[in-house]
């Protein structure tokens, strides 16, 4: 029951880094497999990270995070709407003679992986009565399936991206913006 619960939920926590790795697909669709396993190996970093440190959080300063947990759909908004609205700039800003596909730099990485692993801070709470070495596992758990979970989204990304060209970069963007705001309407609702 254990492994089953922590892989539901990777896959929940997954959802907005698998949409997030869409976007990344659209927008190089030229992407490597190298560079597929950097970013998917990110977000399941991040994701592996968080709740970890949400339940070391839990059993050290359980009161202080409360204060902190209003902030994170505010934090996530931000980060995927200056990341999203960044992908719409330079999708409308391309010339048509500029097919080359701007890489992702690792710093925008660094704050999708970020962006989308911070609702996972969460988690600790959810595994808080686990041990130590049961939390490290439901986390290692989360991170595999997440792992998966953007390999196929940059997949799906890339395929689509073929398709859609130039324009992939704009969609890309709004799909980050249209994350942030369900993160930010769904915590607030």
């Amino acid at each position: 029951m254990f492994v089953l619960k922590s892989i539901f939920l990777g896959f929940g926590l997954a959802m907005d880094a698998f949409s997030v790795s869409i976007a990344n697909g659209l927008n190089d669709s030229q992407m490597s497999k190298k560079r597929a396993i950097l970013i998917a190996g990110t977000f399941a970093g991040f994701q592996f990270l968080m709740p970890v440190v949400g339940w070391l959080i839990v059993h050290t300063l359980a009161t202080a995070f409360h204060k902190f947990e209003v902030f994170i759909p505010l934090i996530a908004l931000g980060l995927l709407g200056y990341i999203g609205g960044k992908m719409i700039y330079e999708g409308f800003k391309k010339n048509e003679e500029e097919e080359a596909v701007k890489k992702l730099s690792l710093s925008l990485l660094l704050l999708q992986g970020v962006a989308t692993s911070i609702d996972a801070l969460s988690t600790g709470f959810v595994i808080a009565d686990y041990s130590g070495i049961s939390a490290f596992f439901a986390s290692l758990i989360i991170a595999a399936v997440t792992f998966g979970v953007c390999m196929v989204g940059l997949l799906i990304g890339k395929k689509v991206g073929m398709k859609l060209s130039n324009k992939a970069s704009v969609l890309g963007g709004a799909i980050l913006i249209f994350i942030g705001l369900e993160i930010f309407i769904s915590h607030i609702f």
